[in-house]
């Protein structure tokens, strides 16, 4: 039962795709608490970004 030369082919190209994922920076030195407080700092800026451009749009109306 042989399967030839596809089987080792498929198993070099996928350790080749395993090998790629794992390059990058996994971590970025960050917790996990500070992180969600940079996420939520972000968010309630954007937020205010959108009020104030819904004021201004209503005052011109």
């Amino acid at each position: 039962m042989t399967r030839g030369n596809a089987r080792e082919l498929a198993r070099a190209r996928n350790q080749k795709k395993q090998a790629e994922q794992n390059k990058g920076p996994k971590n970025s030195g960050v917790s996990l608490a500070k992180r969600r407080e940079q996420d939520a700092a972000a968010l309630r800026a954007k937020q205010a970004a959108k009020a104030a451009a819904k004021e201004a749009s209503a005052a011109t109306s």
